[in-house]
């Protein structure tokens, strides 16, 4: 699976999970939507939950790396079919432990686990001493979404630990 990231450039370099993943030759950068190939699109705004039933979309995941400020209007640039990703809590230390708050490789990285491809997500979350932390904090989420069948199943199970 194929890993992009939209890259605003926003962000401290030293902290950004995307530059690194670029460094190690795990994702490619592009600083337009329009040098931004077609793919699953992770928009925190999407309307359907991304579940396993999206591995037929595509081969590549896109991920935006912006301000939280610009992500909706960024994100509606991209093409390509847009999912969120359901209830995932932060291991990073920036925003350890916050709900809904990931960064970037960390967004891959649960996408990846839901689509059937967990090695691959050890693998660019290995790059980062604190990425056995994010599998760690999300090990049953991330189990059960990779069990869904589609969407709705996600979204129900998503409520399960929101209704907690």
């Amino acid at each position: 699976m194929e890993l992009h990231v939209r890259y605003e450039g926003d962000d401290d370099p030293e902290k950004c999970s995307a530059r690194k993943l670029e460094r190690f030759d795990l994702a490619a950068l592009h600083r337009s939507a329009r040098a931004t190939p077609h793919g699953i699109v992770l928009d925190p705004y999407a309307d359907q939950a991304l579940s396993p039933a999206d591995r037929e979309l595509s081969d590549r995941l896109v991920a935006l790396d912006c301000s939280w400020e610009t992500a909706e209007a960024e994100a509606f640039k991209l093409d390509g079919p847009h999912r969120a990703l359901p209830f995932l809590v932060a291991g990073n230390p920036v925003n350890y432990g916050t709900a809904f708050q990931l960064n970037t490789v960390e967004a891959f990285a649960g996408a990846l686990c839901i689509l059937g491809h967990r090695e691959r997500a050890e693998e660019i979350l290995g790059k980062f001493r604190w990425g056995h932390t994010f599998l760690e904090l999300n090990e049953e989420p991330l189990r059960r979404y990779a069990e869904c069948s589609d969407s709705e199943e996600v979204v129900a199970v998503q409520e399960e630990y929101l209704g907690d």
